[in-house]
């Protein structure tokens, strides 16, 4: 969930940034509308996306440094084989801060029914102006437009028609998407830029299309003229906004861009590849970390003394011998290696990690128990009947030509043993007799 939520955050700044520095200043302002609303949905979409034909294209030694986004695996394996329970407080603050600001999505709503509630109508055809005595706003919801009534007898239509392009241009909805993911996404800063920009780009449209039928001379007077105490809700369309005002007067004086540059556009191609390239290659890693948390997830708990033996796929983890070959630190894919490195170079780890060839010469990724002997990590009783956990026996049986530690001497017994079963036994063997691939 992490490494999805880092590449999301990474995928829209990288929108951001190309909407900033090459779009924001366009007249194209339909086309950048759709780029605003599509590319957070975007890069929710290509983080679940993954492409073989992109990670086969991709050089190796590419792939090597992708997988540095990934969340440690070590958190993740201890997470599940953890001694103690720990209390995870974090999705409890995400839930938290969901309801919180679903809390305050709910009381600006309110504010702009109870107005809707309390204040003069005056219905048109197309859309209600609601008569505002106390407060000096002008601003739209929907169909409904909120003008003050000093602007109303002074006959502002201007202001008005402003109002009027948002409601028929649905802008609202546009706002209130927005809304949806500050809720969902209430940590995410990007969603609060995103909104922002979106803003601006409503204003540009409706100032557009009301100086088609005025004076921009006239309309620049009437942005400079008045000050309003403008309502602090993010979801409606306000006429006044101080921050915007410049910007606003900037873009209506600016001639409409040239039809050529709109290949800019074309820069989302590239863009998208390369984050369709990068979700696919870490998501390789990835898949092979949750398929290994799964299995430490069954209910056979290493944490509580209960030795497993499980197989997924090609993830084995357990203390049975395999049969197969042991491969050398040197033959391990780049990825075998990374995965070597994050389980076996860290303090505190749980397991080795080790690749095998088995019998049919392919690659099994085995994740080894290490021994906890001499430590009260592992809390094992013995039960008479039950057989004793290879990970657990102090003074192991030594094979001729094996020194050092114990566990040197565990190594280099599996090691032997499993290279005389590859080598003088019939493993197919096993098929018939109904026995799991790979364990004896």
């Amino acid at each position: 969930m992490i490494n999805y939520i880092i590449q999301l955050l990474l995928f829209q700044t990288l929108f951001l940034a190309v909407y900033d520095l090459f779009l924001q200043k366009e007249t194209f302002f339909k086309w950048n509308r759709i780029y605003l609303l599509a590319t957070p949905i975007l890069s929710f979409i290509i983080p679940l996306l993954r492409f073989e034909g992109i990670q086969k294209s991709v050089p190796q030694n590419y792939i090597v440094y992708m997988p540095e986004v990934v969340l440690n695996p070590q958190i993740y394996i201890e997470k599940s084989v953890s001694l103690e329970t720990g209390f995870n407080i974090f999705p409890i603050i995400f839930y938290v801060g969901i309801a919180l600001f679903t809390i305050i999505f709910l009381v600006r709503l309110t504010i702009i029914l109870k107005l809707i509630l309390t204040n003069k109508k005056i219905k048109n055809d197309n859309y209600t102006l609601i008569v505002l005595t106390k407060k000096q706003s002008a601003f739209s919801f929907f169909n409904y437009i909120f003008i003050n009534s000093h602007l109303l007898k002074n006959q502002d239509l201007q202001i008005i028609q402003h109002e009027l392009v948002h409601c028929k241009q649905k802008h609202t909805l546009d706002l209130l998407y927005f809304e949806l993911l500050k809720i969902v996404l209430w940590f995410n800063p990007l969603v609060y830029v995103y909104q922002k920009r979106i803003t601006l780009l409503h204003e540009y449209i409706s100032d557009a299309e009301v100086v088609k039928e005025s004076d921009k001379q006239t309309y620049f007077n009437k942005l400079l003229a008045e000050a309003f105490n403008v309502e602090n809700i993010s979801f409606i369309n306000q006429f006044f906004k101080h921050s915007l005002i410049k910007k606003r007067i900037v873009m209506i004086t600016k001639e409409k861009s040239q039809k050529m540059k709109q290949l800019k556009y074309l820069l989302i191609a590239p863009l998208l590849l390369g984050m369709l390239v990068y979700s696919s290659c870490t998501d390789e890693l990835n898949d092979e970390l949750l398929e290994m948390e799964t299995v430490l997830s069954q209910s056979n708990d290493y944490s509580q003394g209960k030795y497993f033996d499980f197989e997924v796929g090609k993830t084995y983890v357990g203390n049975s011998i395999l049969i197969g070959r042991y491969l050398d630190i040197n033959e391990y894919t780049s990825k075998e290696k990374e995965l070597h490195n994050k389980f076996n170079n860290l303090d505190g780890s749980f397991f080795d990690y080790i690749v095998i060839l088995d019998e049919n010469n392919e690659r099994v990724n085995w994740l080894r128990p290490k021994s906890k002997i001499g430590s009260n990590e592992v809390d094992w009783e013995y039960v008479e009947g039950e057989p004793v956990p290879f990970a657990l026996i102090e003074n192991v049986p030594i094979f001729p030509g094996c020194e050092g530690t114990q566990e040197e001497l565990k190594t280099c017994l599996q090691e032997n043993i499993t290279n005389h079963i590859s080598a003088n036994f019939n493993s197919d063997l096993a098929k018939g007799l109904g026995l799991m691939k790979g364990k004896i």
